[in-house]
């Protein structure tokens, strides 16, 4: 019989619906269960793409003498940390406390009754190895101390508490201090960390790291910093060109397994797509180099083909397994690949993606890569660069339908807002920077799938499956559906956009803000009590919520006028203001919003005939600062802000470029405003 789990929206929970462990999903019932029974809570957190996950659930969970301890012992709580990132930050921070070395998925932690964590770790085997004691053994293990040892664990969780309060930040800055200082630091240590060879900070296991790479485009685009666009440029090339990149389907892994970008851990997920669409875009901008194009162009046709549901909102990941094997689907035989070819297709593509090579996945696997430059691979078959493209888009294309007729890998078809935010924002930016309407209009979709399923009496849902949107949102969730709307709005201006993201922005200032200290806590004031409520300023695989948040409301302040936004936001950084100048890294977003903070954006306000409008907006959108809003606005559009409303003229369009209060003259000729947003001629 399915245990609770099977009702649950979560499919990472249903896949555990049918294990003999006498599972509960995070509730007052199975906390009420372990107070009145004074039995500790085994909490295991996961989510559906982690192979990890999979393997403990397959070795340990299905097996009926394992889950017969656990069942005596603990009262046992399984959690979708992609559902409640609320519990996941605590516990995987709890569990850095308690093991001093980071966690990870699964994350398996004992709890008190009261949701105090003693005793904590990863994965576990069934059998004791890899250092590891079977799982079993330490169940028994861990339940002994638990009973014989109820006074040092009482002493511990304390403890625990006491350094979880410890982690909110205080004591920030006053905004006089505000400097470029941070800016400086950061730069510096991407520079000492980057990989000039193949690109990234850092060595193997390598992750895009997001926020940092939209940093360097920005301080090349802002300041002219070239060795902070050859970062960017270096790592998003080989990130393009490696196996964490799909070469035939399109769309990134979540990370690669060594430094060369060429394994990846084989999950992808919407969260690195949607940021990854829009940073190629402005490196398209800064740089030209066609790869991002074409990089662009299959991440966005991967989001539309596998990610977008009927509904229009966007799905969240894809496993990395299938048939209970790690990258079973994308890998290949040699012969298996090139037996599909033609000898011709064959000559460049098999140099071009390293099937002339060993192999490079577990020993008698191929998983593609570009090994060779393709003017390389061209040279040496004779033949020109424009015959190999036709060549090599002839055989991706047949490797791409053999490959559909695999069993695919699992898709959790869970919507959530945050992750749909971060997507529509990264569709929408890079349909505008490379005029391609229907990325747009995919993330108008999805839009208006938040806005129609998720959005209740005032507050946003955070999760949505099978008709039922349930759970509090969370700060992430309004934040970068906050930056999502402005992007939007920058696309196609709807004036119900500008309302939709004032309330969203009410509600942050109502629900999350500390006013007191600055900053906003991850979840609302009417969030269930947790035994911590954090206020996190660093970035983790996504964009830190309070420096999005801050990023967002300085934007919509300049959209509107409404001080009380700007001034939430200038909060929010002066609270991180000291740790960002003492240790930077980490505060990729942060070092965003501090430099908006200090140079307010720019607004380029256009007004005139719907049609005329789109050439210009166009022009723009390749060419403004990242400092600089363009807001396309047709004539005869009526209840805009002030800062907005500008006089109608005669002429087709024309702009108006403004930071804060002050605006140059009007203009109506294209060229002559390109060349004034370009500069940031406003003071």
């Amino acid at each position: 019989m399915p245990n609770r789990l099977a009702a649950e929206t979560s499919p990472y929970l249903q896949q555990h619906a049918d294990n003999p462990v006498d599972w509960y999903a995070w509730g007052p019932e199975a906390l009420e269960r372990a107070k009145r029974e004074n039995r500790p809570i085994l909490l295991s957190v996961g989510y559906s793409a982690c192979h990890w996950c999979h393997v403990m659930a397959h070795e340990s969970f299905e097996d009926p003498a394992v889950a017969d301890v656990m069942n005596r012992l603990f009262v046992n709580v399984k959690v979708d940390r992609e559902e409640r990132p609320d519990l996941d930050q605590i516990y995987q921070v709890a569990h850095q406390m308690l093991a001093r070395r980071p966690g990870g998925w699964p994350l398996t932690m004992f709890l008190s009754p009261d949701g105090t964590p003693f005793f904590g770790g990863t994965y576990f085997p069934k059998i004791e190895r890899y250092g590891l004691p079977g799982f079993a053994d330490l169940c028994a293990r861990i339940a002994a101390v638990w009973a014989e040892k109820p006074d040092e664990i009482s002493l511990q969780n304390e403890q625990v508490r006491g350094a979880l309060a410890r982690t909110v930040p205080s004591g920030g800055a006053h905004r006089s201090e505000l400097d470029a200082a941070p800016l400086d630091a950061l730069r510096a240590m991407l520079r000492e960390r980057f990989d000039s060879r193949f690109g990234g900070f850092g060595g193997a296991p390598k992750f895009p790291h997001a926020s940092d790479l939209e940093f360097c485009l920005h301080e090349f685009a802002r300041r002219g910093d070239r060795s902070a666009f050859e970062m960017a440029q270096t790592t998003l090339v080989r990130m393009c060109e490696g196996g964490i990149y799909d070469q035939l389907g399109g769309g990134f892994c979540r990370y690669s397994t060594d430094a060369t970008w060429t394994i990846p851990h084989f999950e992808k997920m919407l969260y690195d797509n949607g940021p990854l669409l829009g940073l190629l875009a402005d490196a398209w901008i800064a740089g030209g180099d066609a790869r991002f194009a074409r990089c662009a162009a299959e991440t966005a046709a991967w989001v539309e083909r596998e990610m977008q549901s009927p509904e229009g909102g966007y799905y969240s990941s894809l496993d990395a397994d299938s048939e209970h094997v790690e990258g079973k689907f994308y890998v290949w035989e040699r012969d298996a690949a090139q037996v599909l070819l033609s000898p011709e297709e064959r000559a460049v593509a098999a140099p071009y993606y390293g099937l002339d090579r060993g192999p490079n996945f577990e020993g008698e696997h191929w998983h593609l890569a570009v090994a060779r430059p393709l003017e390389a691979v061209a040279r040496r078959a004779d033949i020109p660069v424009e015959e190999a493209e036709r060549r090599l888009a002839s055989a991706r294309a047949k490797l791409f339908a053999a490959r559909e007729t695999r069993l695919r890998p699992g898709r959790d078809e869970k919507v959530l807002v945050s992750w749909n935010a971060l997507a529509i924002r990264g569709m929408a930016h890079a349909g505008r920077v490379f005029d391609r309407p229907e990325w747009i209009a995919s993330a108008r979709r999805a839009l208006e799938f938040i806005r129609t399923a998720m959005w209740q009496e005032g507050r946003l849902r955070a999760t949505y499956k099978d008709g039922r949107a349930h759970l509090n949102a969370y700060l992430d969730d309004y934040a970068f559906l906050l930056t999502a709307l402005i992007e939007l709005m920058q696309a196609q201006f709807e004036p119900r956009d500008l309302e939709f993201a004032e309330e969203l922005a009410e509600v942050l200032l109502e629900q999350f803000e500390d006013r007191a200290a600055g900053g906003f806590f991850f979840t609302a004031r009417d969030h269930e009590t947790l035994i911590h409520r954090p206020k996190p300023g660093h970035d983790n695989p996504t964009s830190s919520g309070n420096a999005v948040a801050a990023w967002a409301l300085n934007r919509l302040a300049a959209l509107t006028g409404e001080t009380r936004y700007s001034d939430a936001a200038e909060r929010t950084v002066a609270l991180f203001y000291p740790a960002m100048r003492e240790h930077p890294s980490g505060f990729g977003a942060m070092a965003l919003a501090l430099d908006e903070l200090l140079t307010p954006p720019a607004t380029a306000v256009l007004r005139g005939r719907p049609e005329a409008l789109g050439a210009w907006a166009r022009a723009l959108s390749r060419e403004a600062r990242p400092d600089t809003l363009i807001v396309p606005l047709a004539d005869g559009l009526a209840d805009l802000p002030p800062v907005l409303d500008k006089p109608a003229h005669p002429s087709p369009v024309t702009g108006w470029l403004c930071r804060g209060t002050v605006c140059l003259a009007p203009i109506d000729d294209l060229e002559q405003f390109r060349r004034s947003v370009r500069a940031g001629e406003i003071a």
